[in-house]
């Protein structure tokens, strides 16, 4: 079975990155038992992730150990390779959602992680997208990177269920409905 989920921080008022791209608000809230807000759930659900290059370069300047112990692969039209240390372990794809799709499923892959902006908004716009998985920040950045971009048409979601983390962070999963 085949399953396309997002996993994604937003603020309050939909952003994913702040104006300059940062993502220091994501750790407003304490968080001193390292609650993973079902991460690691979604780690042992998937097979591989999929992101956008802006994405992978952001994990990059994390800095420290790769994070991801899952086959990434990056969507980009402007990368040719990845960083030598990274070659058993990410490989760059090209073409429209549907496309990169047809190439990691003939690789084995079907459980799949959609991350960063861009990649979400273009996989969402060619109804790829199975389920979502939003938590909300109880922050208002005032612009940035939205999360949601323009659809030619409507998208419904049934709820699954809402969970509240820290006491103030809630995250919401819903599953697409399809006719």
């Amino acid at each position: 079975m085949q399953k396309n989920i997002v996993f994604i921080g937003r603020s309050l008022d939909g952003y994913i990155a702040g104006k300059n791209g940062e993502l220091d608000w994501l750790d407003t809230i304490p968080n001193p038992e390292h609650n993973d807000m079902g991460y690691n759930q979604l780690m042992d659900e998937i097979e591989a992730i999929v992101m956008g290059r802006t994405t992978f370069e952001t994990v990059c300047g994390f800095g420290g150990e790769w994070p991801f112990s899952k086959p990434v692969f990056v969507l980009s039209h402007s990368l040719d390779v990845v960083p030598e240390a990274l070659m058993h372990q990410v490989r760059l794809l090209k073409g429209s959602p549907q496309e990169v799709l047809d190439q990691i499923h003939a690789l084995g892959y079907f459980k799949l992680y959609i991350d960063g902006g861009k990649t979400i908004q273009h996989f969402l716009q060619e109804d790829l997208i199975d389920e979502l998985r939003i938590t909300t920040i109880p922050i208002l950045l005032g612009g940035g990177i939205p999360l949601f971009g323009e659809l030619s048409q409507s998208m419904e979601f049934e709820h699954l269920e809402s969970k509240v983390f820290l006491g103030q962070i809630v995250q919401n999963c819903y599953k697409r409905k399809r006719k």
